[in-house]
């Protein structure tokens, strides 16, 4: 599956994931209007991301925000009580998205040579639909125990993959936790250094592909490439 493909299935505007944190989260967001609530989170969420991009969330005061949303104090209170509540909306929402589009992938895909191949690119594809989210994650949610269990989560799917190829005698024995980890920092790479990969006009299947191919490289066993070359 190509980026374009895989953005029909799991894309979503700002607006649909503003849509989706207003519904999660009503029993706290006194707004009870939903397309007055979903368009102000969707310019919430923006300038967070803007903001914490140019200088850090933690940085960011509350009047930075009011000034770039054009929402008063008061307005913004109506949808989280303070920073720490804003940045665990966030962290939530980031997690959902990705934990419930992966899990999907998973259901699509059963060998597991085509599995890893799957899981390598879907994370990737996902981290270019949802850059803002992943990249904001990341930088300002490092030490955050939901970001730390969103990695484990996806570093565990990986090291589960390549187990279960171990066994099957598609993959090498090995240390497939250390390959999960490599796995993980190399698909950070293409949100992390954007700036890297367009300078050498890089596109995100072009990037997705010889990742797929390292690895496969590297974890296939020599069954496996002699059966994939015709042998």
């Amino acid at each position: 599956m190509d980026y374009r493909a895989f953005k029909k299935i799991y894309g979503a505007s700002n607006n649909d994931i503003s849509r989706e944190v207003y519904k999660n989260n009503q029993n706290t967001i006194q707004i009870k209007k939903e397309e007055t609530a979903v368009n102000n989170l969707e310019k919430i969420f923006d300038a967070v991301f803007h903001i914490s991009y140019k200088k850090g969330f933690q940085a960011m005061s509350m009047r930075d925000l009011s000034q770039r949303t054009g929402m008063s104090l008061g307005s913004l209170y109506a949808y989280f009580k303070g920073k720490k509540d804003l940045l665990e909306i966030i962290q939530t929402q980031g997690w959902m998205i990705i934990k419930k589009d992966l899990e999907q992938v998973l259901k699509a895909y059963d060998p597991p040579g085509e599995r890893l191949k799957a899981i390598i690119k879907a994370h990737v594809f996902l981290s270019e639909l949802f850059r803002p989210w992943f990249y904001f994650t990341f930088m300002e949610a490092r030490n955050i125990e939901a970001a730390k269990s969103m990695e484990d989560h996806n570093q565990k799917i990986l090291t589960q993959i390549l187990k279960a190829g171990e066994t099957q005698g598609v993959f090498k024995s090995g240390d497939h936790d250390l390959t999960a980890s490599m796995i993980k920092a190399m698909q950070q790479e293409w949100y992390l250094k954007r700036w890297k990969y367009k300078k050498l006009n890089i596109s995100v299947d072009q990037f997705a592909d010889h990742l797929v191919r390292l690895m496969e490289a590297f974890c296939l066993s020599q069954e496996s490439t002699k059966v994939g070359k015709g042998e």
